[in-house]
């Protein structure tokens, strides 16, 4: 994001906010952050059909352990040396196994290798253990980051029955990562024969999505409409088609998929649009700025004649890219007639203008909007960091004071930025 860094502009723009309390048009819009929280929309790319964190962390015990089997798996084995799962017996056989503790074993264990495929084998031996789909995906996951895509395949083999839906979306995320397309859709073909997983549209819709989402939309597209017989696209894969080629950055490809997808009697819905607005801002940015309202006017007009409805998404897409050209008045004044589309702001919105406007006061409103959980760690960095870079120490302060008062602990990079501004580091006493 480009810095504001003209003292007329920012004091042009900190009067604008001020201002507002007393503007009556203002504060009746302003109004609508006092709503409760509204149902926040979810892209189809950030949405998750699983959640890896767990709602409890490993204890002491566990942390313990984990860190002792981690050090049997990286000792060097000599021909003579039991396997893996019979050292193991040998020294944790006491042990009582938990998700948990498999996971963390393999997240502080990068160097073991293939040794895990030794761990994963002992754990599916252990009767008092019940092995189940996404203790699996956790093996899947651990060889797919090292991108040993032989020793994940023999994991799934080896679960073959107990792999399922969380062991897929391992797979399937873990090769479109490390660039295989090919070899991704080679396995939605053959995952119902080979490792007995269930090849059904909601199967389908995830794999679309993950190369969609890493800007294979073309090997999703002929995947779509080679098995179109099978398995009929609905408009949830239109759209993240659609999406797919805008995230590619090839709006001719969306376009001319959108125009086929009318003729062939299917809706475009606000999702599709909002990748087509992001992917038009984004043009615009790079080969000519001043031409970016007007052409993502042009978008919102043809949602407008076909009946699409905007969302907060929409909003979040033009102000951040507003801001990234350094409109942030026409942003701010995009986030004061949301109402009048009934989208409320979401923490994007806010985090979005705050890094834009260096407005401290918009922590205390984002806190009171229902939206203090996305001010984690990283994001009142990046505030401080902004604020010192331009010398707004009074600003930095009053943001360090208000993160100590709603509970966030400053981590070692706040602390290290504390240094070089005395004037923080005195918040820390």
């Amino acid at each position: 994001m480009r810095r504001l860094t003209s003292p007329l502009t920012r004091l042009h723009l900190h009067r604008c906010i001020c201002s507002s309390a007393t503007n009556q048009s203002h504060h009746q819009q302003l109004s609508l952050l006092s709503l409760s929280k509204p149902h926040l929309f979810t892209s189809p790319f950030s949405l998750s059909l699983y959640s890896r964190s767990f709602s409890t962390q490993p204890n002491e015990q566990e942390t313990t352990t984990a860190q002792s089997l981690s050090s049997e798996l990286v000792k060097e084995l000599d021909a003579e040396s039991l396997s893996i799962p019979q050292r193991l017996d040998l020294s944790f056989s006491h042990i009582t196994l938990t998700p948990t503790l498999i996971l963390t074993t393999l997240n502080i264990s990068p160097d073991a290798g293939r040794t895990a495929l030794g761990l994963f084998k002992w754990v599916k031996s252990k009767e008092s253990f019940n092995l189940d789909d996404e203790v699996v995906s956790y093996f899947v996951d651990y060889f797919g980051r090292r991108k040993d895509f032989k020793a994940a395949n023999d994991v799934v083999i080896e679960g073959l029955g107990i792999a399922g839906r969380k062991t897929l979306e391992s797979m399937v995320d873990r090769l479109v990562r490390a660039g295989r397309p090919t070899q991704t859709v080679a396995f939605f073909e053959n995952m119902e024969k080979d490792y007995g997983l269930v090849r059904d549209l909601d199967s389908l819709k995830l794999v679309v999505a993950k190369l969609c989402e890493h800007g294979f939309a073309s090997y999703a597209e002929k995947m779509v409409k080679s098995l179109a017989s099978e398995f009929f696209p609905d408009e949830y894969i239109c759209d993240m088609l659609i999406r797919g080629w805008c995230i590619d950055g090839k709006l001719d490809g969306a376009q001319r998929l959108a125009g086929e997808m009318y003729r062939g009697g299917f809706e475009i819905g606000t999702s599709a649009y909002n990748g087509i607005l992001d992917c038009v801002c984004k043009l615009c940015r790079k080969k000519d700025p001043f031409r970016l309202q007007n052409e993502a006017e042009n978008v919102l007009l043809e949602m407008e004649e076909k009946g699409v409805p905007r969302d907060v998404e929409t909003f979040n897409v033009l102000i951040t890219n507003l801001c990234k050209i350094r409109k942030t008045e026409d942003a701010l004044n995009l986030f004061y007639k949301m109402g009048e589309w009934g989208c409320n702001p979401d923490e994007t919105t806010f985090l979005t203008l705050i890094r834009s406007l260096y407005q401290a006061a918009r922590v205390d409103r984002m806190k009171s909007a229902g939206f203090g959980d996305a001010l984690d760690k990283k994001a009142y960095y990046d505030f401080l960091k902004i604020l010192c870079g331009i010398e707004r120490i009074d600003h930095a302060m009053s943001v360090f004071a208000k993160m100590k008062e709603y509970g966030c602990k400053p981590g070692l990079d706040i602390q290290h930025l504390s240094l070089t501004n005395s004037n923080i580091l005195k918040s820390f006493v």
